[in-house]
């Protein structure tokens, strides 16, 4: 009994603890946001703020070029998810559906993008976007924060079309459907889990990408939050609660995002790494 006992309890403590250390920065972040300066340079730590002010929301919205940054992040990170999803629906298709020569080559490539660090294609890329004279603009932050979460859209896409049987699309193609109409119509509406899970790692990953923007993009009103989120100290020295209500204002979209989307994207990556 007592083995059983322990046995049910330190995995549940071990996750308590993991919570907790994960959980907890996030709550100081937001905490902190909320406090009087008062409070957040007192010598005793305060950790629940007893009289909540927004006056540090206040600086951060008020500053230089934020809401033109936030626009350049919203801008970016959207028009990524959409082409990333649009060019993997249709390459996971045709790496499920299609049998050709060089089909299970073309899968491992992709799994080597993905587990590749894009970081060591740095000098290239800058060359690329000099060469074409594309500095300080949006556009080439777009195209290489497409192709940093493709691989990994079409991979977990192709397992969910892989997943939905044949015969579901072939009944509809007898039907008098094309497979174009066939797969708007039949498949398309499956592969919901799967779109969602990829467009949360997509929005992710483009929302937070920060080395990039830094490089190409000098020009403060062409550049994305991240990067105005690193100097914000700076600009208004050590002022902890407007930089840590800078930090909330930065993450709660992923939160609220993440929050929304939980269930499907769990059950979408999971079942897309495992199937087909």
């Amino acid at each position: 009994m007592k083995r059983s006992l322990i046995g049910r309890l330190w995995p549940n403590a071990t996750a308590v603890v993991l919570f907790a250390g994960f959980v907890f920065p996030v709550y100081w972040m937001f905490a902190t946001a909320f406090k009087p300066t008062g409070d957040i340079i007192a010598e005793d730590p305060v950790w629940f703020p007893a009289h909540a002010t927004l006056d540090h929301f206040q600086k951060a919205v008020d500053a230089d070029h934020f809401w033109t940054l936030v626009l350049n992040s919203v801008t970016v990170t959207v028009l990524s998810v959409v082409f990333s999803l649009v060019i993997a629906l249709f390459a996971a298709f045709a790496l499920a559906r299609m049998r050709f020569r060089g089909r299970r080559g073309l899968i491992v490539t992709f799994m080597l993008a993905q587990m590749a660090p894009w970081e060591v294609m740095i000098i290239a890329i800058y060359m690329i976007v000099r060469d074409g004279d594309m500095l300080d603009s949006l556009v080439p932050l777009t195209v290489f924060y497409t192709m940093m979460v493709l691989p990994l859209t079409i991979l977990t896409l192709r397992g969910y079309v892989a997943a939905v049987p044949k015969e579901l699309e072939e009944s509809a193609m007898v039907d008098g459907c094309t497979r174009t109409q066939a797969f708007v119509k039949v498949i398309f509406p499956l592969l919901a889990p799967g779109l969602m899970a990829t467009s949360l790692f997509g929005f992710i990953t483009a929302w937070n990408e920060f080395p990039l923007v830094l490089i190409l993009n000098k020009d403060v009103e062409k550049q994305t939050l991240p990067l105005w989120l690193s100097q914000f100290q700076t600009a208004f020295g050590d002022d902890w609660g407007a930089t840590m209500a800078a930090s909330s204002l930065f993450a709660l979209p992923i939160l609220l995002l993440f929050i929304f989307l939980q269930r499907k994207a769990v059950s979408g990556l999971t079942d897309g790494a495992v199937k087909g």
